[in-house]
């Protein structure tokens, strides 16, 4: 019978791929088991006080708007709210540029069916978001990549790259996921004027823009965008920047909303889009986010979460000086929920991956996250810090460290004997 059904399925099915990291989320659920593996908020700051008296009051107030459908733009006092808080951020929007999305991953795949034909190159960063190249892959995307390093997205590389023709460019320009790395503003303001010179729109996905542990506040693309395209002074003007966020990181990923901020003309199509998706995003969660999230609590709740979140990036920071060889090195995110892990050539993720499972402790390799598997994309590994209490972190770092240093051996032992397999054989000859 599955034979059968597999004949049957759409061409656009041959470029799905599972995820990986939710495949692997599969493998170390189990005693014991310390994960870095998924990118999981700490479920110990769920204000779950404060979602119980939200749902309460919804009920016994708002029960005949909460428990019907509603308009698939979203929950006008959300969308409002949303507006008004993104300003503290200097977006300035309306309620009508908003669009609530059942997690920000529907709003990438409603991005996907908006903008990409089959065969059309999307520009992504290396690495980049798996969600991401899962979403766009489901509409025929093929892509154009270009490395990330400490500052963000090289756009001394990019020029050549968008010369080759790219429907849009994807970016995640704070606290980047999977590297952790943040575009600064120099590199904001040069993907801005290149995206314009070449007529090339930018998805500017920002998820964990609030999560800032240090350093400055750097402008979203959407406003620096709108600074160099403002016509007639308005503020509210729209550019070359469709910009995404979500509540997953700040309140809880098991409400599934995001949203969308676009001109009017862009929602309008994309409410199109929804409605043959799933008509519009549950009424009841947004009406509890609403409750949840209004006077002042989200502002408060995010500090919350910025110290706890620090704290536990210190940890792995330290953790990784004290228990890790020479050879390997990481990124120091600013903010955010990953780091990154460079593996020392010879090295692959993969195997690590194995040896780190054999000591109880998991993360994500790091081709998972490459929209093209190269030698480069076998030797990282993506660390999440935000799940785990900060002696879980310190002592699955030292599992971890064992397995990494039981592969460094290994790999400089192999590499010792093809050298010396090579000077025989240079011996011999001579």
């Amino acid at each position: 019978m599955s034979t059968l059904w597999k004949s049957r399925y759409s061409l656009r099915t041959r470029q799905i791929r599972s995820s990986a990291i939710r495949e692997l989320l599969k493998m170390v659920e189990k005693p014991h088991m310390i994960s870095f593996a998924g990118g999981l908020p700490a479920p110990d700051v769920f204000p779950a006080e404060r979602f119980e008296e939200a749902c309460e009051k919804v009920l016994s107030r708002h029960c005949a708007v909460a428990l019907q459908y509603g308009a698939t733009e979203g929950y006008d006092s959300l969308r409002e709210m949303i507006a008004r808080h993104m300003a503290r951020y200097g977006i300035l929007t309306k309620a009508e540029n908003v669009l609530i999305t059942s997690g920000s991953q529907q709003a990438l795949d409603l991005i996907g069916k908006l903008l990409t034909n089959s065969g059309d190159r999307v520009l992504v960063e290396a690495p980049t978001y798996l969600g991401a190249l899962q979403a766009f892959s489901v509409y025929g995307a093929q892509y154009l990549s270009v490395p990330v390093d400490a500052d963000g997205l090289r756009t001394e590389l990019l020029e050549d790259t968008l010369r080759l023709g790219a429907k849009f460019i994807y970016s995640l320009p704070n606290f980047q996921n999977p590297a952790g790395v943040t575009l600064s503003e120099e590199r904001r303001k040069q993907l801005i004027m290149l995206a314009d010179k070449y007529g090339v729109p930018i998805i500017e996905d920002d998820p964990y823009g609030q999560l800032r542990y240090e350093g400055e506040h750097i402008a979203p693309l959407l406003v620096l965008d709108r600074k160099r395209m403002r016509r007639d002074g308005d503020d509210y003007s729209f550019g070359n920047v469709i910009y995404l966020s979500t509540f997953s990181k700040t309140l809880a990923p098991g409400l599934r909303l995001g949203w969308i901020v676009a001109p009017t003309d862009v929602i309008a199509k994309l409410v199109q889009l929804k409605q043959g998706a799933d008509l519009h995003t549950s009424t009841f969660t947004q009406l509890v986010a609403y409750e949840v999230a209004r006077g002042g609590f989200l502002d408060q709740h995010v500090k919350r979460i910025r110290k706890v979140y620090r704290e536990r990036r210190d940890v792995m920071l330290e953790a990784l000086e004290e228990f890790f060889p020479s050879e390997v090195t990481w990124t120091r995110p600013q903010g955010g929920l990953f780091l990154w892990i460079s593996l020392p050539q010879g090295m692959d993720s993969q195997s690590l991956f194995r040896a780190a499972l054999a000591e109880n402790v998991a993360f994500v390799p790091g081709d998972s996250f490459y929209a093209s598997n190269g030698l480069e994309s076998n030797r990282h590994l993506r660390l999440n810090f935000s799940y785990c209490a900060p002696a879980q972190i310190r002592e699955g770092i030292r599992r971890l460290s064992v397995a990494v240093k039981s592969q460094l051996c290994s790999s400089t032992c192999r590499r010792a004997e093809m050298d010396s397999a090579l000077d025989a054989a240079l011996a011999h000859k001579v």
